[in-house]
């Protein structure tokens, strides 16, 4: 056998070596260098020089106040600014706004972009032509077009709305007028683009306004109809008649009864003064009667005349008795009077009640004309709101439709686009830049130089040198790695160094001259290890180890030694006595128990999903899969909380349902597309197990669903159900998910973590296991 030694196996890199390699071919790298530096140099002199000149367009909705419509909101900034930007690049670069360019300059007469030549000499183009690649020929409007296409380039300035038209040429002049005329293409173009918008609104309101009027004429056509129909006619103040009209008998039928009233009062009160004795004159319905007041004129004069008499007449005289007669009859009748004038007013009460009762037939009669009129006037409302909905709707119309017209033929519509800034003619030319071409030509041959250099001193071997260990003693190799004191006496053995001292070579064999050994044979070379092995393997277990390391280097001595060439003769190992019968062993030790392993806490696995620390999260149940439902609900729980994206799987619940799911794409019996459906709150994504009973373990479906998942959702939890054979959990073992076994309160904690031990030894890098979360019952 074939052996090789750490000296020749250990070899460096001699630093000094490849620099000296260097430094000798550095004149040669120094003339490569400057012959390519200079063929570079004459190339960029043939290079036509470029001027590039520069346009900004600012990208901002506008609105003037003189143009802007009464109803019209000031337009604001929306918030997609970058996604408006790029839209605004791609109308600039558009075909449809470089062809008015091309025209306005007369670009196709130009030999800079007509393919003519005109761009001066160009290295590349002779090559091209040498190879045989020559473009087939196209159109003008094509060739200058592509020419325009390589000079011109737009691009946003950062962090703003504003966009730059570059653009090259050979003429500084022209440069600068493609420029400002791509710009001001752009602009008119907008407005344009924003003139024929407001024209098709116009034309689209004048066929809604002439459908709109029909509809409004029929409406308020029905409303009048109606109204005839049904007799709902309308007063004053907006009321209808009837409802006037009920509120004409209820005012008289209260006057009525006011006025009754009133009489009955004023009865009353003349027939009780009258009773009691009292004079009824103060009354003024009883004053009021032209026959009461010419009786009390008359009472009056008697009692003048009474009074004068009786200043010089005795109360027993005739005249006085006479007077005193005259006044007792002019009361009587003035009493008579008053009675006359309560029966009056009795009568006048009698009216009135008899007028109420005639007003209240009378409502009775239109409050029930009015009820109808009700009914009707529900259908009335209906058939007028409907008639004011297509009235105002035709009225705005109407009023857009003006404001759009005049729009359009003012052309009055402001582009959201505009020029900031024209371009101007440029002083020094843009490329080719000479400096850094030239610059960079230097470091690529210098460093593809030197590397060729290095390369060549590592390959040859020039640069390669071998480490020198130090010699190892003969004393390092027989160094006993324990002390012989300190062991049982069944556990000492031979050193492996004894037999080269029982060795012993006969004296003719010493007086003999040296000869030079054959080498060993491969039988031979594994004879000597193999007696010791099958020694050290009758020896108890606890000095087997320490026994192998010793023969190992042994062997590994004896190969050292053959491969520098000093030849060791074959050992002549000396019997060794047989060992004494080792004592009856005692019992092994039980194997340990797996250490419990810490559980992970719901906050930790819920702040890891929030944080971004955890992106996938496969939950594994020890025994019963209701845990790991528990666990997913709590997690998708806080971090739909937390404004996260969640997609939850379920592919271990073996619960079939009504809409599809995993076991169907899994079977071809649904897509992608049915699989994934929202929650029953519309907060996350979810898949369920599906129809089928089974998920069928070949099919890459589900695996390919769940990374599609990854990259669409924020946090996506995985359910692989009870771990045992029909389990899940196998078909996605290339996911780089985290695996977390849900332990039950019930399951034994050593259980568990024998269980993550095999799931450790099945290849998965990493296993936690979670304790679920407490189930409460409803």
């Amino acid at each position: 056998m074939a052996f090789e030694s750490q000296m020749a196996r250990d070899a460096r890199i001699d630093v000094s070596a490849v620099i000296g390699a260097v430094v000798q071919r550095l004149s040669r790298v120094a003339i490569v260098t400057a012959g390519l530096l200079a063929v570079t140099f004459v190339i960029v002199m043939f290079m036509p020089r470029l001027y590039e000149s520069s346009a900004s367009i600012l990208v901002e909705p506008r609105s003037n106040i003189y143009f802007r419509a009464s109803n019209e909101q000031v337009p604001s900034a929306s918030g997609g600014d970058a996604s408006v930007v790029s839209s605004q690049i791609e109308l600039i670069k558009s075909r449809d706004t470089l062809l008015p360019v091309i025209d306005g300059l007369d670009l196709r007469s130009v030999p800079e972009f007509n393919g003519a030549g005109g761009g001066g000499f160009s290295p590349f183009a002779i090559v091209s032509q040498l190879l045989g690649r020559r473009s087939t020929p196209v159109s003008v409007d094509e060739v200058v077009l592509n020419n325009l296409y390589d000079r011109l380039t737009v691009i946003q300035e950062r962090d703003s709305r504003i966009i730059s038209v570059l653009v090259r040429s050979t003429s500084p002049q022209l440069a600068a007028d493609i420029a400002n005329a791509v710009a001001n293409a752009h602009v008119a173009r907008r407005a344009e683009l924003s003139l024929s918008d407001t024209a098709e609104a116009s034309g689209w309101l004048a066929d809604e306004i002439a459908k709109l009027r029909v509809s409004v004429t029929a409406a308020e056509t029905a409303v009048a109809n109606f109204k005839v129909d049904n007799d709902l006619f309308i007063g004053s103040n907006n009321t209808s008649l009837a409802d006037q009209q009920l509120s004409t008998i209820a005012t008289q039928i209260s006057a009525a009864q006011e006025r009754k009233n009133t009489a009955l009062s004023r009865a009353a009160l003349i027939r009780g003064m009258i009773e009691q004795g009292q004079p009824i004159d103060g009354v003024a319905d009883v004053r009021e009667s032209v026959v009461i007041q010419q009786l009390s004129q008359e009472k009056a004069r008697l009692q003048g005349e009474k009074a004068q008499r009786s200043a010089t007449l005795l109360s027993n005289h005739p005249t006085i008795l006479a007077l005193t007669a005259q006044i007792a009859e002019l009361n009587n009748q003035i009493t008579l009077e008053g009675r006359r004038v309560a029966n009056a007013l009795e009568a006048e009460a009698q009216i009135e009640a008899d007028l109420e009762v005639s007003l209240r037939a009378d409502l009775a009669n239109a409050k029930s004309s009015a009820s109808t009129a009700t009914q009707d006037t529900v259908t009335l409302d209906g058939l007028e709101r409907e008639a004011k909905a297509q009235r105002d709707l035709l009225e705005g119309y109407l009023q857009r439709y003006s404001e759009a017209v005049s729009r359009t033929e003012s052309n009055s519509a402001l582009p959201d686009v505009r020029v900031v800034s024209v371009a101007a003619p440029s002083v020094s030319p843009a490329s080719p830049k000479t400096q850094l071409i030239l610059l960079a030509v230097g470091i690529v041959a210098l460093a593809t130089q030197l590397g060729i250099i290095i390369f060549g001193e590592l390959m040859s071997g020039r640069a390669i040198v071998p480490v020198q260990q130090p010699e190892r003693l003969q004393d390092e190799l027989d160094e006993v790695p324990f002390i012989e004191a300190e062991l049982e006496p069944e556990q000492r053995w031979e050193d492996p160094a004894e037999p080269f001292a029982a060795m012993a070579l006969p004296a003719e064999a010493a007086s003999e001259p040296e000869l030079e050994p054959e080498p060993e044979t491969e039988l031979e070379a594994e004879a000597a290890p193999a007696v010791v092995t099958e020694d050290i393997a009758e020896r108890p277990e606890a000095d087997a180890a320490s026994a192998r390391s010793n023969v190992e280097r042994f062997i590994q001595a004896l190969t050292d030694a053959t491969y520098v060439g000093h030849p060791v003769p074959e050992p002549a190992f000396a019997p060794v006595p047989p060992a004494t019968p080792p004592a009856e062993p005692a019992p092994l030790p039980e194997a340990p128990s797996p250490e419990l392993p810490s559980l992970v806490a719901l906050a930790d696995l819920s702040s890891d999903l929030v944080l971004g620390r955890t992106h996938l999260l496969i939950l594994a149940a020890h025994r019963n899969n209701a845990d790991c439902a528990a666990l997913a609900e709590e997690l998708v729980a806080g971090a739909l909380a937390r404004g996260l994206s969640v997609a939850l799987v379920d592919a271990g619940s073996v619960q079939p349902g009504d809409e599809p799911g995993l076991s169907d794409l899994s079977l071809d019996t649904a897509s992608f597309g049915d699989v994934v459906q929202k929650s029953a709150d519309n907060s996350f994504a979810e898949v369920s197990w599906g129809q089928g009973r089974i998920i069928d373990a070949s099919s890459t479906k589900p695996l390919t669903l769940i990374e599609a998942l990854g990259d669409i959702y924020e946090v996506v939890v995985l359910m692989t159900g009870r771990v045992g054979k029909a389990s899940t959990l196998s078909m996605f073992d290339d996911l780089d998910g985290r695996l977390v076994l849900v332990a039950g309160d019930d399951d034994d904690l050593a259980a568990v973590a024998g269980m993550r031990e095999h799931l450790l030894a099945a290849g998965f890098e990493r296993c936690e296991v979670a304790a679920a979360p407490t189930r409460v019952a409803a």
